[in-house]
C-alpha cells in the first residue's frame, strides 16, 4: 500500500468520540436559535464591560463580541451596538427581555463573580461589609428562571479567580472549593478570570501564568466536558502601578487557555492605575498591536481549533521535568496541527513523537518561517520561557 494512502486511511479511522474525524460542520452554539454563530470558522473573542461607542474600534482589532453593559442594556446601548454590528451578551433585565427579537443580543449573563464575597448591609446600622459568596444553588435557580424566560440564547456564568487560585481569600466566609461543582450547573457557558501577573497578590506573578490553564482544566473537569468553557485574559495594569503582563506573556496565557479547552476569550481591558481608563488597551501602543495579532491568528485557525481534538496521536517530552510543555492536537484538511506552549517561566527543549508514520517528514512552524525535519516520526524544538509554537505536518 503506498505510504500516502496508508497515512490517509490512518487519519480517516478516528471519530469525534475518540477524536480525529472530519471537520466540524457546526459548533456547540448551534443548539441556540438566537445565540452565537454556529459556523466552525467562528471563535468568540470578547471584551468585558465596554462602552458601545468604542465597538467599531474594538471590532477593528479582531474583537467580535461584547460581554456586559454598564447599567444596561439600555435601548441606546443596543442601538449603538447594532449600528456597529457588534453582538452582545448582557443582563436579562426588563429592557433586555423587551428586546428578545433583537438579533444583536446573543446571550444572557448572571451577575459577575458570584463565587466571591458579596457586600452585605446590616439592616440595623446600615453598615456594609463583605460576607460570603452567593449560595451556589441560588445561581442554579436563577439559571432555570432565565432559561424559562428565553431558551433560545445561552446563559453565561463568569466566576472569579478562586477557580484556579486556592490561596485566594476573596471568596469570603463559608466558601468551599466543592461549591464549584454546583456553580457550574448554573450556566451554558462557564467562564472565569484570573490575572496572574497583576491580580493574584504575588510579587512574582509572572511565574504563575499556568494558573490560567489550571482554571480552564478545572472547569473542564467540573463540568465533565458538557459545558462550553471560556476565560478572561489580562492585558493592562488593571490595579497595579508597576506591573503589567508583556505581549509575550499574554500570548502564552491565550494559547494555554485554548490548548487546555477554552473555546472563547474575554479581554479585560480596564485600568485603574495610574489613572482610570475603561478602554486602556485601545490606548496602549505596545499591547494593542500584539492583541490584534493574537486575535487575527485565532480567527485564522478557528476552523482548526473547533475541530475534534486527538488525544493519543502525539506525545511530548520536555528536557526539563520542571518545565512541562502542553499540547493540543488537531487534524484539519489532512494535516496534523500541534499546538504547544511552555508552561513555566524557564526554557526547555521539547521532543514530539507522532504515533503514525507520515509521508510528510517536515513540521512547518506556523508564522515563524521555519521547518523542522522529522526523524523516525520524531522532532525536537527549543522553547524559551512561555514560548508558543504551532506545527503543521502534512500541509
Amino acid at each position: 500500500m503506498p505510504m500516502i494512502l496508508a497515512f490517509l486511511m490512518f487519519l480517516a479511522q478516528f471519530d469525534q468520540g475518540g477524536n480525529m474525524s472530519v471537520e466540524l460542520s457546526k459548533t456547540a452554539f448551534s443548539q441556540w436559535e438566537n445565540g452565537l454563530p454556529s459556523d466552525p470558522s467562528y471563535f468568540p473573542i470578547a471584551v468585558w464591560l465596554q462602552n458601545p461607542i468604542n465597538a467599531s474600534r474594538f471590532k477593528s482589532v479582531g474583537i467580535n463580541l461584547y460581554v456586559g453593559l454598564w447599567k444596561g442594556p439600555t435601548e441606546e446601548q443596543l442601538k449603538v451596538l447594532a449600528e456597529a454590528g457588534m453582538p452582545v451578551i448582557c443582563s436579562q433585565s426588563r429592557v433586555g427581555l423587551a428586546n428578545k427579537d433583537n438579533p444583536i443580543i446573543v446571550g444572557w449573563m448572571h451577575g459577575d463573580e458570584p463565587d466571591n464575597a458579596q457586600l452585605v448591609r446590616d439592616p440595623a446600622t446600615g453598615r456594609e461589609y463583605y460576607g460570603g459568596p452567593v449560595p451556589p444553588q441560588n445561581i442554579v435557580d436563577d439559571y432555570q428562571k432565565m432559561r424559562s424566560l428565553d431558551p433560545t440564547r445561552p446563559i453565561l456564568l463568569n466566576l472569579g479567580q478562586g477557580v484556579a487560585n486556592d490561596e485566594w481569600i476573596g471568596r469570603g466566609s463559608g466558601a468551599h472549593i466543592s461549591d464549584y461543582l454546583t456553580y457550574v450547573k448554573g450556566g451554558d457557558i462557564i467562564s472565569y478570570d484570573v490575572y496572574p501577573v497583576v491580580g493574584i497578590n504575588k510579587p512574582d506573578g509572572e511565574n504563575y501564568l499556568w494558573y490560567v490553564a489550571k482554571g480552564v482544566s478545572r472547569l473542564m473537569e467540573w463540568t465533565e466536558g458538557k459545558k462550553i468553557i471560556w476565560n478572561c485574559i489580562e492585558c493592562t495594569r488593571i490595579g497595579s502601578e508597576t506591573k503589567k503582563a508583556t505581549p509575550h506573556q499574554v500570548r502564552a496565557e491565550v494559547w494555554m487557555s485554548i490548548i487546555h479547552g477554552s473555546r472563547g476569550l474575554i479581554w479585560f481591558v480596564h485600568e485603574w492605575k495610574p489613572k482610570f481608563n475603561e478602554h486602556a488597551l485601545l490606548d496602549d501602543p505596545e499591547m494593542l498591536p500584539a492583541v490584534t495579532k493574537i486575535n487575527n491568528q485565532i480567527h485564522e485557525l478557528a476552523p482548526v481549533i473547533n475541530s475534534p481534538s486527538i488525544d493519543d496521536l502525539v506525545t511530548v517530552k520536555s528536557s526539563d521535568p520542571e518545565v512541562p510543555v502542553a499540547i493540543m492536537i488537531k487534524r484539519y484538511k489532512q494535516s496534523i496541527y500541534i499546538f504547544a506552549v511552555g508552561m513555566r517561566n524557564s526554557p526547555t527543549t521539547a521532543t514530539f513523537e507522532i504515533k503514525a508514520s507520515s509521508p510528510k517528514q517536515i513540521a512547518n512552524v506556523l508564522w515563524e518561517d521555519r521547518a523542522i525535519k522529522l526523524e523516525n516520526s520524531k522532532f525536537s524544538d527549543e522553547f524559551k520561557p512561555y514560548d508558543v509554537h504551532i506545527y503543521i505536518i502534512g500541509e
